[in-house]
């Protein structure tokens, strides 16, 4: 199918400050999926956004030619008519309506009456999770009783329901199983064959290659040269066109010598959210030392977030344990507690857990260590200002200015802003649960460098990651998680992936 079905020309946006979007060119066919990359801040979710109709005419320069006809679109409502879908990063759903209702909001089925058709509803709702392998889910359930990866699939069958010619799909993978992302492909395959075009969004570079059919790369808000077909370009060549320079090393991991045990956790336990009775973390025991990174690994649901949630104290008299850093225990009923002993978290998720997203860039990396900043009882603001420009100048945040919204930054640059808060407190030990989520490869390779210079200033880390090659590339050790349990204990360098897996899975016994 070599019908083009999308055009955008000479597209260009500004916002105060920044031109995001300058001459940008694209290209999508009938029955493909385009890839389109770069790193964050890049342009990418911008540009998607102009097609969108999430940035209404005339707001942005260029022309949107789709199926021959020139179009400008004044609301998301306009792009959709057109045939426009998007499945956004960010999760969009609205926690406290039931799974049916967030996939059809605003286009409930209604009967003779003008009222809604709760059982159409329902059964319309079921017929597309069953579409994506998930027909388990209870249509009627509220979504905030979900996983955030069975939210994720909520999200692509809520996109699927409008029936869109033109699909986005802005990295939909990020929060899924292997499991669930394999699902997700072959509703993608089904598609294709359908005729929809899809754009498609990931720092994922084995997924592109798996599911793409030709790439375009953005850089700085510019097109890097033209669309061109997937398998003409090695991953090695398709980074240099998104950083503008060679990574040598993904993971460049640095050895350094094991010192002192920093953090000591002893018979851990979380109670189950949804479940009383019922734990979520059932007693989980480990060391973290100086000199090194401790990876956990593990599906899914298998409690990692839970596990670290609860030692950081966001549980209370949920979580039961013994946490001990530097030979002291810690209390945990709070995160106040921990923070004052030490314990740094960066949370899964940004916007709900980890950012104000309507305060501005220095309000957010301060907001972990005011008292820092506070003398006879008034807040040095010089200070702030010039602590957040060390910060953003350190972790390479591009932003317009030190005041502007965090919700105005892109995905990436906002998870900047989250380490560079919990940096700022000075922790003995930093806990990370997906850092590199949504971060283009540009800015994991800078955040595996921060990490090496934060574990040879002495922090010892802990991190959380889905990617395995991530865990396997810049961990010392890797405790492998089960069903809340703790299945393994392992050093990196002497395990490979298929044994994690075999743990993770629960194949193999605790060793």
């Amino acid at each position: 199918m070599n019908e083009v079905i999308l055009e955008m020309k000479a597209i260009g946006k500004e916002f105060p400050g920044v031109r995001a979007l300058d001459n940008v060119t694209l290209t999508a066919r009938k029955g493909e999926v385009l890839a389109l990359v770069g790193e964050n801040g890049a342009g990418k979710s911008t540009l998607m956004k102009v097609l969108s109709g999430v940035w209404a005419h005339p707001s942005y320069e260029g022309e949107i030619i789709i199926k021959g006809e020139t179009r400008k679109f004044h609301s998301t409502g306009d792009a959709e008519r057109a045939g426009i879908g998007i499945i956004y990063q960010e999760l969009n759903l609205i926690q406290d309506l039931s799974v049916a209702e967030n996939i059809f909001l605003d286009r409930q089925p209604v009967n003779r009456l003008g009222l809604i058709d709760w059982d159409r509803l329902r059964s319309d709702s079921l017929k597309l999770l069953e579409e994506l392998h998930i027909g388990d889910i209870d249509p009627m359930s509220p979504v905030k009783e979900l996983t955030v990866g069975k939210q994720q699939m909520v999200e692509i069958a809520k996109a699927l329901s409008q029936k869109a010619d033109i699909l986005i799909l802005d990295e939909p993978t990020s929060a899924l199983t292997d499991r669930e992302t394999d699902e997700l492909f072959k509703v993608i395959g089904k598609l294709k064959a359908q005729g929809v075009c899809m754009i498609y969004i990931s720092h994922k570079m084995e997924e592109l290659k798996q599911i793409a059919d030709r790439i375009q790369v953005l850089r700085d808000g510019r097109t890097i040269g033209e669309s061109v077909p997937i398998g003409e370009l090695t991953i090695d060549e398709i980074i240099s066109r998104m950083v503008g320079r060679d990574l040598k090393t993904l993971y460049p991991k640095q050895e350094f010598k094991r010192g002192k045990k920093v953090l000591e956790v002893k018979d851990f336990e979380v109670d189950h959210p949804l479940l009383p009775g019922e734990k979520i973390v059932h007693d989980v025991s480990f060391d973290l030392y100086q000199g090194e990174i401790l990876g956990i690994a593990g599906l899914m649901g298998a409690g990692r977030s839970e596990l670290v949630m609860g030692i950081f104290g966001a549980w209370g008299k949920s979580a039961r344990g013994k946490v001990m850093v530097d030979g002291r225990e810690v209390k945990f009923s709070s995160p106040k507690d921990t923070i004052e002993a030490g314990i740094g978290l960066v949370t899964e998720d940004r916007k709900l857990l980890g950012l104000l997203l309507e305060q501005d860039l220095i309000f957010n990396t301060t907001l972990a260590s005011l008292d820092r900043f506070v003398k006879l009882g008034v807040l040095d603001q010089y200070q702030e200002r010039k602590t957040t420009e060390k910060y953003v100048g350190e972790l390479g945040v591009k932003t317009p200015s030190m005041d502007v919204k965090i919700a105005n930054l892109s995905g990436g640059n906002q998870q900047k802003v989250v380490i560079g808060k919990w940096l700022n407190t000075h922790p003995k030990v930093l806990i990370l649960d997906e850092p590199t989520r949504g971060i283009d490869i540009g800015a994991k390779v800078e955040i595996y460098k921060l990490m090496n210079r934060l574990v040879e200033q002495g922090v010892a880390i802990v991190m959380i990651s889905s990617e395995l090659p991530e865990i396997m590339g810049m961990s010392d050790r890797i405790l492998v998680m089960c069903e809340g349990r703790l299945s393994a204990d392992l050093t990196c360098a002497q395990t490979s992936k298929e044994q994690v897996m075999e743990y993770a899975t629960g194949s193999s016994g605790l060793k």
